[in-house]
């Protein structure tokens, strides 16, 4: 059983920076992170492969975010820099226990609670 929780989400100006954190536990082939703004639908933000270390992003948030682990403390974290209005919204982090690794919410099983984050002008 893979449990997730995240935290480091808040308020913050556009051109500014946070960083989201995700305590895991249990088997993860895959984690990535999500959001989710009022009234649209779940988008993946980036992923990474648990065991190789590979990552893919989003178009939308390429050479602004990073996706990366501590497989010591057991723990994802999401770097975010030059935040824009745009990315504001509920962020989630994900896991999946085998299969490939998209940026598609279906395909993942195991789902935190979810941190806000809010980006102002």
């Amino acid at each position: 059983q893979v449990q997730l929780v995240e935290s480091g989400g808040g308020s913050v100006q556009a051109g500014g920076s946070l960083r989201l954190s995700c305590a895991a536990s249990g088997y993860r082939y895959c984690m990535a992170w999500f959001r989710q703004a009022p009234g649209k639908e779940r988008e993946g933000v980036a992923r990474i492969y648990t065991g190789s270390g590979s990552t893919s992003y989003a178009d939308s948030v390429k050479g602004r975010f990073t996706i990366s682990q501590d497989s010591a403390k057991n723990t994802l974290y999401l770097q975010m820099n030059s935040l824009k209005l745009e990315d504001t919204g509920m962020y989630y982090c994900a896991a999946k226990t085998g299969g490939t690794c998209r940026l598609m919410a279906y395909q993942y099983n195991y789902w935190g609670q979810g941190t806000q984050v809010t980006v102002s002008s």
